[in-house]
């Protein structure tokens, strides 16, 4: 009997029978007998493995367990970039098809933004477009779950993502780590003050990720993400976030900062009035 299965496979650590065991799990048609001939074939890899073809048989499918290995490519997801440049990056590395990723990305998350977590993935070449969205997404949610035990001792993914939101902001607006508990602090006075945010960083959403806002884009922006036309923090997140930025948000630092203005040296001049933050504009723009 042939054996049907993706062109590649990943295959855990552990015994042979273990292997074997996960195999069936996954509906590969393996028996136990398949144990014993593995044992004379040799030890089977673990990791991805490139099977080549969707059906082969036994002997075949067997031998390359043990010798074949799937070429990995790093792809790394930066915190406070979007999805949309993320699945371009993965298409292009992994030679996918855009539209089919994007269609799993859709059926698979429930989230338009935010559901990945920044890290180096090592992927492997011939991966379909189904798995890479299953294995990116869950690895993220296990992720993200495991921060919220750690930081509330319970898991809402609502209340998760609303901090997800606000931490998609602070990505995008803080300059370094040690900025983002207090761009958290100004985003929460205004929003106490009943004022907009008025963040350029929230119009870096999507496909904009790295277009330089201006005046004109501002004005005929009318999505949820102009912070300069709506009020609070746009209800989906704006990009991927770090965890120190979902900490950043969680534990802002208590301050009466209303306003930043990004310095010469790179790092941002917070201020608690409008008329400092006028002497940091010009400071800036000398």
């Amino acid at each position: 009997m042939p054996i049907e299965s993706k062109k590649v496979i990943n295959i855990p650590q552990g015994s042979i029978n273990q292997i074997i065991a996960h195999l069936q799990e996954n509906n590969f048609n393996v028996t136990k007998l398949d144990s014993y001939l593995l044992r004379v074939i040799g030890s089977p890899q673990s990791g991805w493995i490139d099977i080549a073809v969707t059906k082969s048989t036994r002997a075949d499918f067997l031998y390359k367990m043990t010798t074949a290995k799937a070429a990995l490519v790093d792809i790394t997801l930066i915190p406070g970039e979007t999805t949309y440049i993320f699945l371009d990056d993965l298409t292009l590395s992994l030679e996918l098809d855009r539209a089919k990723l994007e269609q799993e990305y859709d059926l698979q998350s429930d989230v338009a933004e935010g559901a990945f977590v920044p890290n180096t993935y090592k992927l492997p070449k011939g991966i379909t477009e189904k798995e890479l969205m299953r294995i990116l997404l869950e690895n993220s949610a296990k992720q993200m779950q495991a921060l919220s035990m750690k930081i509330f001792g319970t898991y809402s993914k609502t209340k998760w993502f609303q901090y997800v939101a606000i931490a998609s902001v602070i990505q995008k607006e803080s300059a370094n780590i040690e900025e983002m508990p207090l761009v958290s602090s100004v985003i929460y006075n205004r929003i106490k003050k009943g004022m907009k945010l008025q963040m350029d960083g929230t119009l870096n959403y999507g496909k904009f990720s790295h277009i330089k806002i201006t005046p004109k884009r501002i004005k005929e922006d009318n999505s949820i993400y102009n912070t300069y036309k709506y009020s609070g923090v746009p209800s989906a997140p704006v990009c991927n976030v770090s965890f120190d930025a979902i900490r950043a948000a969680v534990f802002p630092a208590k301050t009466d900062y209303l306003y930043f203005m990004k310095s010469k040296n790179g790092t941002h001049d917070f201020s608690c009035n409008y008329s400092t933050h006028l002497v940091n504009i010009k400071r800036a723009t000398k």
